[in-house]
């Protein structure tokens, strides 16, 4: 029954924390529906050989032995170069029944051919010399499903992340809104304490109050989340992340199961540490007449919170020592600021005074001395300000800074190593021939070199299959010339035949020593190592001769123009010899169009982190404004009283306001300051251009936003809470 009264007495107090969870759990729903369709795509028919009841591939995997434990187990790779369906197996195919083909046999063979015959004559035909699909395998050589895989496995991801930063955050926003609830209702909690409540029964009475928010938060969040998905998908599909036939399942609960018990598990955890507090509420503070803030930070949270700080410095500083590529992961640079975003909230009583002493020392006047005065005092209240700015800030700062930063040092490695003056590209489809890739003869005033993009396949300390980018260059000497590559040993016009060039992410990287590896169409070769590249951001990859391609074909050549000899002659011989319509670009042209940046995925999945940060951020301050002000009518009244004008109690009001926004954009911009330290650390490790890309842009329009919201709430609360006073 108490809990009821609360509840009823405190509806105002609790909407804040209601409207959080409720979002929370629509964002989980809507996410949680977009991973069921992602896990279970609905079937779809074949395309490419629907009227073929078996087909016949080539192998597309590579399959090698490693150590697991005491025995051996069987690892795979995709191959970069699949395996033809040979002449020979054709001829034999031929002889079971009707064979179709939709490309045209070449010098090397087709992919995948249909075949009408029964399926058990086949596979005694084709035995291990190519892959039998049959009924939904089929779709495996359509065109559109290694692309459509690919797709599902980036909406999975962004979905996943969005959903993983919701929970946090929802957390962050609920454990803020009731710990400042309860810093309000110190005197209450103090009267209960005084009529013979013990310490459990004010921690029931706030838990209960949270079980009852969590569970109408979270089956309007169900209902939000069910509405909202459709839109989310159409979404997807309109921005190009998710296949065209990507839909929400239809019968799938668990989502709904899973979004509900998480919101009720959020708002319990929101309130727990918030219940432990009031409990400690002693009947003293049903006396207290002074709005001083003391005891603000307990040594528990003071213990929590310098072992949280001290657990993500050292985990930084730990990886940025013993792999510093971790760092440049966007699943890394996702999570690791949330771990430091909690350590300094936590830490925020402690820190909010030293910080407001700082901007307070730039208001002029009484106002300002009372909006500076007023806001260290009351550090529970200017904390609670400014930790959803703190979210928003450091979230926006530390996922765009960090994917930027990523981007633009890889963009610059590859300037860095183009040192041609043209780049000729055009497919095999230009070139005219599928077999032999793009042809461009020589030139006269110009050194022309060419290259296929293929992979390399190594077993690393007889555990893992690990696949390498690599490059397959046709002539060494003029690929030496026109290109400028991070050599840290040995030296690139030693490639051959029987050699390759590795980078230093590699097992074995020592110039001489020989390593086995299996090229892009599975073939097993033993090459000598005769230059070692710089790690760098993770583009430099392996570089082998044309006899390595493993059936690659040129589709790319690096031309460079000799002193003396004319450009714009060079770039028309240079459109001339490509046999078809080929594509001459500039080197600065062909940069601008293929610098390595951000996917359309990886953005679209920060800024729906940042747009759901940004919201619970709205929602938080105007939820503890609104509190904070309705509790001052009292104070606001007596500075009337005191002389003041309406116009300077406002400005009060708001000022305090906006000085908690500046807390939290200052706290946040340190944890900013941290993450982007630690991947600039990780790019000078491994020999990266170093640089940092700050999103002032989006940062500006979130401080903006909370700005906004600060000053409207803030500014209509308070006539209100001081009776028509202000």
């Amino acid at each position: 029954m108490l809990t009821l009264s609360s509840l009823r007495a405190r509806w105002a107090a609790l909407v804040g924390s209601f409207v959080a969870v409720a979002l929370g759990v629509g964002v989980m729903t809507a996410m949680g529906l977009g991973l069921a369709a992602t896990l279970d795509p609905p079937a779809r028919a074949p395309e490419r050989f629907a009227a073929s009841p078996v087909v016949v591939a080539g192998l597309d995997t590579l399959t090698v032995e490693v150590r697991r434990g005491p025995g051996t187990a069987r690892v795979s790779q995709k191959l970069a170069r699949p395996h033809p369906v040979d002449d020979r197996l054709l001829a034999r195919l031929r002889e079971l029944g009707p064979v179709r083909m939709d490309t045209a046999p070449g010098s090397g063979g087709v992919d995948a051919v249909g075949v009408d015959a029964p399926v058990e004559d086949v596979r005694a035909v084709v035995g291990d010399r190519a892959r039998v699909l049959t009924g939904d395998d089929r779709r495996r050589v359509d065109p559109s499903y290694e692309r459509d895989g690919e797709a599902l496995v980036a909406v999975n991801s962004l979905l996943g992340t969005a959903g993983g930063v919701t929970a946090f955050v929802s957390v962050f926003v609920t454990a803020s809104t009731f710990a400042f609830v309860v810093a309000l209702r110190r005197r209450e909690f103090g009267l209960l304490r005084m009529a013979g409540a013990t310490p459990g029964q004010v921690r029931r009475l706030l838990l209960g109050e949270a079980v009852a928010v969590g569970v109408l938060a979270s089956v309007a969040g169900c209902a939000l989340g069910a509405w909202g998905a459709p839109s989310l998908v159409r979404e997807l599909v309109d921005g190009g992340v998710a296949p065209t036939w990507f839909e929400v399942p239809k019968s799938v609960v668990w989502p709904y199961h899973l979004a509900f018990w998480t919101g009720v598990s959020v708002a319990l955890a929101g309130a727990w540490v918030a219940a432990r507090r009031a409990g400690r509420i002693g009947p003293v503070e049903a006396l207290r007449e002074a709005s001083v803030d003391t005891g603000v930070l307990p040594r528990s949270r003071r213990v929590i919170g310098f072992a949280l700080l001290a657990g993500g410095l050292v985990l930084l500083a730990w990886k940025l020592g013993t792999d510093p590529a971790e760092l440049l992961k966007r699943k890394t640079y996702t999570t690791q600021p949330m771990l430091l975003i909690t350590a300094v909230a936590a830490l925020a009583p402690l820190l909010v005074r030293p910080v407001v002493r700082l901007v307070g020392a730039c208001l002029p006047g009484a106002v300002g001395l009372l909006i500076r005065e007023n806001a260290a005092t009351s550090v529970r209240r200017t904390a609670a300000v400014a930790a959803p700015v703190l979210v928003t800030v450091a979230l926006a700062g530390s996922l765009l800074g960090a994917a930027g930063t990523v981007g633009e040092a890889k963009g610059a490695e590859v300037a860095a190593r183009t040192g041609a003056d043209f780049v000729v590209t055009g497919g095999s489809e230009a070139a005219g021939s599928a077999a032999g890739g793009l042809r461009v003869a020589e030139v006269d005033g110009a050194v022309v070199a060419g290259s296929a993009s293929t992979a390399v396949y190594v077993v690393e300390e007889g555990t893992a299959l690990v696949r390498s980018d690599a490059w397959a260059v046709t002539d060494v000497a003029a690929f030496a010339s026109v290109s400028r590559l991070p050599v840290v040993a040995g030296d690139l016009r030693d490639l051959d035949d029987s050699s390759i060039v590795v980078n230093e992410e590699w097992e074995r990287r020592e110039v001489g020593q020989w390593v086995r590896v299996r090229l892009g169409d599975g073939r097993p070769v033993r090459l000598r190592i005769v230059a070692v590249l710089a790690r760098g951001a993770g583009d430099n990859g392996a570089y082998v001769t044309a006899a390595n391609a493993g059936g690659a074909v040129v589709d790319r050549v690096d031309v460079r123009v000799e002193r003396g000899a004319d450009r714009e002659a060079v770039a028309a011989a240079l459109r001339e010899s490509g046999g078809g319509p080929v594509r001459v670009q500039s080197a600065g042209e062909w940069l601008a169009a293929n610098r390595p940046a951000t996917g359309a995925q990886t953005r679209l999945g920060l800024f729906v982190v940042l747009g759901i940060a940004l919201v619970y951020a709205g929602i938080s301050l105007a939820g503890t404004l609104l509190m904070a002000t309705s509790a001052r009518g009292a104070e606001l009244r007596s500075l009337r009283l005191a002389g003041a004008t309406r116009r300077q109690v406002l400005g009060v009001v708001v000022g305090e306001a906006l000085v908690g926004v500046v807390v939290g954009v200052v706290l946040g911009a340190a944890v900013t300051v941290v993450n982007l330290a630690g991947v600039m650390g990780a790019l000078g490790v491994l020999s990266a251009p170093v640089g940092v890309a700050v999103p002032w842009g989006v940062v500006g329009g979130c401080v903006g936003a909370c700005g906004v919201v600060a000053v409207v709430v803030s500014g209509v609360a308070a006539p209100s809470s001081s009776g028509g006073a202000v």
